[in-house]
């Protein structure tokens, strides 16, 4: 809650999520002047209610970047061939594929920079609460004790990365399918143990 003046109301201490380090999952709670940088507000904070905490975060698998780190790999490839070329024509055509290469790793760069920005996975007290999209967004929630299965379902790459994607089915309330989240075990573990 801001005023007018841009300032924080005197004593209000909002709520920070901040990555506990590489390669974690979860996110850790934390308060603007405890030592911890501010990260942009999340989509949680605008709607939790009186009495509500947040028990796990999750977010989309780094797997979306796959695409980019080939497409930088192949660039990277190109652009050493044409360092190793003897004739101008295949200089040329190397350091030509190997920009429109990088152009291409950029845009999947970005794509799976922003799907990771802006998809939120989170578990409370009382409800799953899954968010994607920036401008158009889509919103997925379920009380907890609505939910009668959650289903985990991993390829071999899934296993080994720690990726996969998680159906919640809920007592009348149909089914939604989380796709390529991170840490897909310790979610659906965060809403089965009660």
């Amino acid at each position: 809650m801001v005023t007018r003046t841009g300032r924080l109301p005197r004593g209000h201490r909002p709520r920070v999520y901040i990555a506990p380090g590489p390669g974690a999952s979860g996110f850790l709670r934390g308060q603007v002047g405890s030592g911890l940088t501010e990260v942009m507000a999340r989509y949680i904070d605008e709607i939790l209610q009186p009495g509500e905490r947040v028990l796990y975060s999750t977010n989309a698998h780094w797997i979306f970047y796959f695409p980019a780190i080939l497409a930088w790999i192949v660039a990277l490839a190109l652009f050493i061939l044409s360092r190793q070329a003897m004739v101008d024509w295949l200089v040329l055509l190397c350091l030509g594929a190997a920009g429109l290469v990088a152009l291409a790793a950029l845009y999947w760069t970005i794509k799976g920079w922003f799907h990771r920005f802006t998809t939120e996975t989170d578990v409370t007290n009382l409800r799953v609460v899954h968010k994607t999209g920036f401008i158009k967004r889509r919103t997925f929630e379920m009380a907890l004790d609505k939910v009668e299965s959650v289903d985990v379902d991993q390829t071999i790459l899934g296993r080994i990365l720690n990726y996969g994607d998680v159906t919640i089915r809920g007592v009348g309330e149909g089914m939604e399918t989380i796709r390529t989240i991170a840490s897909p075990l310790a979610f659906r573990s965060s809403i089965t143990t009660r």
